[in-house]
């Protein structure tokens, strides 16, 4: 069964891609804002690979989209865009990037220390716990998933609205299988290489609070890509769309840069 979700009308110009990997329908709220105005697809990709999942997108904008479209990817979505357009730039006319990890191996260990500042004790010896378990029986047991990404989405945030975080339901396996080839992809310098072959242009959007470096995206992107803007996003952290002082800010900029492509 293809499993993509329709907002909006009958043209999908807009294609959202979730993060994690492994949290298809974290973006269902942003969908349905700006669904007002523009038809979207929100693909939920679960393949236990890059290459399946990009071969599962690569089908499904095939199918329902007048290609060429934008697409809206959030942290590991940014990179699975990243990786997409530069592979079938035809369908691409504008990426926007919100909260991509770092594209630089040298920024990575600045973003656990990071989270584990905003944690208390507690919550550190108990998040460490939580991995081991996670790791051992990655679906069994659904009340520590919950905390975990409720803590994770702690550390993550700057000053959060208020939020059930219902639509974010992660599949570990899935995590720890594409992420170690992910993971990888940034180590041997692959990944950035990707932006030789992308002509359409490229913004990121990321808070200042993200405990993502915003030089690890702002760097490595503005020395790769020839059409690359940067935005930091003020009293915000990785979930734009969830931050009391960066949300209206962040659809203003959404709308800006959709509106110019889509019309």
């Amino acid at each position: 069964m293809e499993n993509v979700r329709k907002y909006g009308g009958e043209s999908y110009d807009l294609v959202l891609l979730h993060g994690g990997p492994g949290v298809p329908g974290e973006l269902e709220p942003v969908a349905r804002m700006i669904s007002i105005s523009f038809g979207i697809l929100e693909p939920l990709l679960l393949s236990l690979s890059i290459k399946d999942q990009i071969e599962e997108l690569h089908s499904i904008v095939m199918k329902h989209c007048n290609h060429p479209v934008v697409f809206i990817g959030h942290s590991w979505g940014a990179w699975l865009g990243f990786i997409f357009v530069s592979l079938y730039p035809e369908f691409a006319k504008k990426l926007i990037m919100i909260g991509a990890p770092p594209f630089d191996e040298k920024y990575v260990s600045e973003i656990t220390e990071t989270r584990l500042s905003r944690l208390t004790p507690e919550e550190k010896n108990w998040l460490f716990l939580a991995e081991q378990q996670i790791k051992t029986a990655p679906e069994e047991n659904y009340t520590i998933m919950t905390r975990y990404i409720d803590l994770m989405i702690k550390a993550d945030s700057f000053d959060l609205l208020p939020t059930d975080n219902s639509e974010m339901v992660f599949y570990p396996a899935v995590f720890y299988k594409v992420w170690e080839e992910a993971s990888q992809l940034r180590k041997s310098g692959k990944l950035i290489r990707y932006a030789s072959n992308i002509s359409c242009p490229v913004v990121a959007l990321h808070g200042d609070y993200d405990p993502h470096p915003a030089d690890g995206v702002k760097e490595p992107l503005s020395n790769a890509l020839k059409n690359f803007r940067f935005t930091l996003l003020e009293k915000c952290g990785h979930y734009p769309w969830k931050e009391k002082h960066a949300k209206d800010i962040l659809y203003k900029i959404f709308y800006k840069e959709i509106g110019s492509t889509c019309v």
